[in-house]
């Protein structure tokens, strides 16, 4: 089985501040709202992010998994992190023989969906999706979407100040044994970076295993940009009062690496 990263979301109490903050800092454009959601109690916001998307989603009502999910992690952060793979029955034997907990499926038709419960990753939610239309094309991603329509990739991609994701970061108790847990989901070998932190590849995009520094438990902490313009972003950041440093600004509670 191989797995790419397809998409990071993010959740907010509320959406469209996010929205706002995400089209001026990193020049971003909604491609798509998907009606889909309203069954979970949710509302939410696409963008395509180089060859990834950006997800936001916010509640509409009480008693939602996103509202818990925020209650429990003190606000904003993030959520999920969701990926595609080439061979649903392979994942599918994969899953069953790990005893993982599925918060979530759809399985079947031209979207194929599992969506892996926090409680047995540990971290977050991480969904591993098939589409017939390919693995690695994403002007298709969420082509098959049931209703209104299909994700406007190619007209709302921009680039002018960030070009992808370059990797995403997990924070635990014990780092270590949360990146052994989605090492094994994954089916790739646990390396270490510079400073010795654990983490795997997917392609391009590295998947980082920190412990918890922030005063929040665990969860899906932090996003690593590609950046065109940092001038930009930095600057944009500093307007809103995102701006940490010169290296990483934080907006919907998530850090995010340049």
């Amino acid at each position: 089985m191989r797995l790419s990263l397809r998409q990071v979301c993010l959740v907010a109490p509320l959406l469209e501040p996010v929205v706002d903050d995400i089209r001026n800092v990193f020049g971003l454009e909604v491609c798509y709202r998907d009606p889909g959601v309203a069954m979970f109690g949710l509302e939410n916001a696409l963008f395509p992010l180089g060859n990834e998307f950006l997800e936001v989603v916010a509640p509409v009502r009480g008693d939602t998994a996103a509202g818990r999910y925020l209650a429990r992690r003190g606000g904003a952060g993030g959520y999920m992190i969701i990926t595609l793979c080439d061979n649903p029955a392979l994942r599918d034997a994969h899953i069953e023989k790990l005893g993982i907990e599925i918060a979530f499926s759809h399985p079947g038709g031209r979207v194929d969906v599992v969506q892996l419960h926090p409680r047995a990753t540990g971290g977050t939610f991480f969904e591993i999706d098939w589409q017939s239309d390919g693995l690695m094309d994403p002007d298709l991603w969420g082509a098959a979407a049931p209703e209104g329509g299909k994700p406007d990739v190619a007209s709302k991609r921009r680039t002018e100040v960030v070009t992808g994701i370059a990797g995403v970061e997990l924070q635990g108790e014990q780092p270590d044994a949360l990146a052994i847990r989605w090492a094994e989901i994954a089916g790739e070998p646990i390396t270490r970076d510079e400073s010795g932190q654990p983490g795997f590849s997917l392609g391009a995009a590295r998947f980082h295993f920190v412990p918890c520094s922030d005063g929040r438990p665990e969860g899906l902490s932090g996003v690593h940009l590609q950046v065109r313009d940092r001038g930009r972003l930095l600057s944009s950041a500093e307007e809103r009062g995102l701006r940490k440093d010169d290296a990483h600004i934080e907006l919907c509670g998530t850090r995010f690496y340049l």
